[in-house]
């Protein structure tokens, strides 16, 4: 009996032993495993990190042409060619021809008054209900004389890059009221050769007085909702050869000035650059400020393709060679790749909702002011 104890007493320590031996083994392998995971999960929260950093950039390589601050807080972002962009909650989304997008050059973004946003393409529309993209393929061509004004209008080129269609006819805009899209014409016969020159080729401008303002690129015209104000090289006193117009970007400034960007503008050593209107003569901007090419033997104002205001009421000018310049009411000053700017080609001045200025063009990204220099910021 003695003898059964002991030996039972031997196999439970041994039982004991084991027990210990294999609840260490288990602990020790639990604390290697949460080490792992937990250095695991550390290294994805760091890799999750990192792409959300990536992410606020975009990948654009051709240049940012238009921006948009929607009603919900978005930002649209549309290429010269790569498609358009949508910034929500901080995450980027790419949309092309492959997603409803009629072309992949956006010249210009609207909001309607309904929610909806418009994509202006180097040939056709397209739109966005929130949950997809798709062409719009409707369009009117009963009333091309059908000209008025309602206080929701949007306005938007030719469907084509160029030009006009056989349908269109004439040179002219369509005129989206809201619920129709239609194509209205100029009071304009263009001569022999000339039919390009009255292609849309800046965003509409609403003035404070209620007219609305179409650049062209060989004229500047406006409509009140009764008669046509037209301004061409003959009008203005340009020569039509040294001298011309080929408008690129139009602004109203917060006095009810109206400025217009022109690119070459018919002359070999650059453009007629920045024209002001103040309801009554027009000023050559450019020229009033010895800022042409042929007086600078440098960096210009010849050739401007957009223009925007800041807050404190400066007019901001972006060119297509000579990066931007800043008009304080007094004098002007350059800012280019030295000063933070990736590029010398600034596409699009955008004021957005809290009254910054963002800068985008090429080769790409979105750029803010600091007050001393420009940094990226898309």
């Amino acid at each position: 009996m003695l003898c059964v104890l002991q030996k039972n007493t031997g196999r439970m320590k041994v039982n004991s032993d084991r027990q210990s031996i294999f609840i260490l083994c288990c602990t020790f392998l639990i604390i290697v495993t949460n080490s792992c995971i937990s250095q695991s999960e550390s290294n994805k929260e760091n890799q999750i990190v990192q792409t959300k950093t990536d992410s606020k950039l975009l990948k654009y390589t051709t240049g940012v042409r238009s921006i948009l601050e929607d009603s919900k807080g978005n930002i649209w972002f549309g290429s010269y060619n790569e498609g358009v962009c949508l910034l929500r909650n901080g995450e980027f989304q790419y949309f092309t021809t492959e997603n409803g997008l009629s072309d992949n050059q956006v010249r210009s973004i609207y909001e309607d008054k309904n929610g909806i946003i418009w994509f202006e393409c180097g040939k056709g529309l397209s739109i966005y209900d929130g949950q997809k993209m798709t062409i719009y393929k409707e369009r009117n061509y009963n009333s091309k004389n059908g000209w008025k004004l309602t206080d929701s209008d949007l306005w938007f080129k030719s469907d084509e890059t160029v030009g006009y269609n056989k349908l269109e006819g004439d040179p002219g805009v369509y005129q989206y009221d809201g619920k129709n899209l239609y194509y209205r014409t100029f009071p304009i016969k263009p001569k022999l050769g000339e039919e390009n020159s009255y292609s849309i080729s800046t965003p509409f401008v609403k003035s404070k007085n209620g007219m609305v303002w179409f650049g062209t690129y060989g004229a500047l015209i406006g409509h009140d909702g009764k008669q046509f104000k037209i301004y061409n090289d003959d009008s203005l006193g340009l020569n039509g050869t040294t001298e011309s117009l080929h408008i690129r970007c139009i602004m109203e400034d917060s006095k009810g000035n109206l400025w217009i960007g022109n690119n070459c503008g018919g002359s070999t050593i650059g453009g007629i650059g920045v024209l002001k209107y103040d309801g009554k003569e027009f000023i050559h901007f450019t020229k009033q400020h010895q800022l042409r090419k042929e007086d600078t033997k440098g960096n210009s104002l010849d050739r401007v393709f957009s223009i925007g205001e800041d807050a404190s009421g400066n007019i901001w000018f972006g060119t297509v060679e000579s990066g931007v310049w800043r008009y304080d009411g007094n004098s002007v000053k350059n800012f280019i790749k030295k000063d933070g700017l990736d590029g010398d080609f600034i596409w699009i001045i955008y004021k957005s909702k809290t009254g910054e200025l963002w800068f985008g063009g090429g080769p790409n990204g979105v750029y803010r002011f600091t007050g001393k220099s420009f940094e990226r910021k898309y």
